[in-house]
């Protein structure tokens, strides 16, 4: 199995609690939004009402092999989720879990276990501005005063429908250059045109020019940070510190209760998880990657049983 967890953690990040229900709402891969965007792209996911309209998307993989996935799922009765796959046609179809939480009990369904759990970060957004900068880590915010400090015009939009626009095209750059995988453009388009307003982008211009760029896509009282970029003259004037800052204000204004700021992954991308956790960020525990395929369940079991203490390790604080 691989270990995707980030054994060097910070010691200063917090650990978010684990409030189950009590999360002011469902994950991006989980919202209506993206539902909407999807089938705005064309793809047709399945939704299941018994589970509070769990998404589930579906692909052919190897030519013809039938596949689903459920990404930042809650998986609270592991059983009834086994019973409403075969109900909804899916009871001989492999099916990648993304849990939104630790959920080593999938374990008992025959579930087996792929890739160890990750953390992502997320922003407290129910402070007052004071609370949120004091939480800013000392280095995050000298760079947010050095930003401030360089007269930076900072512009905000709702995403436009251009494909060529220049933070899509450098983001696709990086991404052949890392050798990494988003989302297309078409489907952050999608987004976009599919949720009036809830893709917003944030610029930072020097004379007229681009530097910085962040998108930030909305999904009832969260928001998820999507995208960003910034040119080498950006960087040396912390521009996305600024950018982050201005987005953090603006959400918290709109009554947007958690930003979420992505995956920590602190030996493949230090900087960027160091960057994420001096906004004052928390850490959110997820639930690692497993395949359930039905009719192999009693096969598996025993696989599964070789992992399940990776599987229901936490990250500590």
């Amino acid at each position: 199995m691989l270990d995707h967890r980030s054994p060097y953690l910070p010691l200063e990040a917090n650990a978010l609690p684990q409030t189950g229900g009590d999360a002011p709402q469902r994950a991006l891969a989980q919202s209506s939004a993206f539902h909407r965007a999807l089938l705005a792209a064309g793809q047709y996911p399945m939704l299941l009402p018994e589970l509070d309209n769990m998404l589930v998307t579906r692909r052919r993989v190897l030519g013809s092999l039938p596949l689903a996935m459920i990404n930042r799922g809650r998986h609270d009765d592991p059983a009834q989720l086994v019973q409403l796959l075969r109900a909804n046609g899916l009871g001989r179809t492999p099916v990648i879990l993304s849990p939104d939480h630790p959920c080593p009990e999938l374990i008992e369904i025959g579930a087996l276990p792929l890739i160890s759990p990750a953390a992502v970060a997320v922003l407290n957004l129910q402070k007052t501005a004071a609370e949120r900068q004091a939480a800013l880590h000392q280095k995050w915010r000298n760079r947010l005063t050095h930003a401030q400090s360089n007269r930076l015009e900072i512009r905000r939009q709702t995403m436009p429908q251009d494909k060529d626009h220049w933070l899509l095209t450098a983001d696709a750059a990086q991404q052949r250059q890392r050798g990494y995988r988003s989302w297309p453009i078409a489907l952050t388009l999608a987004y976009a045109q599919a949720n009036k307003g809830q893709a917003k982008l944030f610029q930072a211009f020097e004379g007229g020019t681009p530097i910085a760029a962040i998108l930030i896509l909305r999904h009832g009282l969260r928001a998820s940070y999507h995208i960003a970029h910034a040119t080498a003259r950006g960087k040396a004037l912390s521009a996305h510190n600024l950018l982050i800052w201005e987005a953090m204000s603006w959400l918290a204004t709109e009554g947007c209760q958690q930003l979420e700021l992505g995956v920590i992954n602190t030996e493949e991308a230090p900087g960027l998880a160091r960057f994420k956790l001096g906004t004052g960020a928390d850490l959110q525990q997820l639930g690692g990657t497993w395949v359930l395929w039905p009719p192999l369940r009693r096969l598996l079991y025993p696989l599964a049983r070789l992992d399940q203490a990776r599987m229901s390790a936490t990250s500590d604080a």
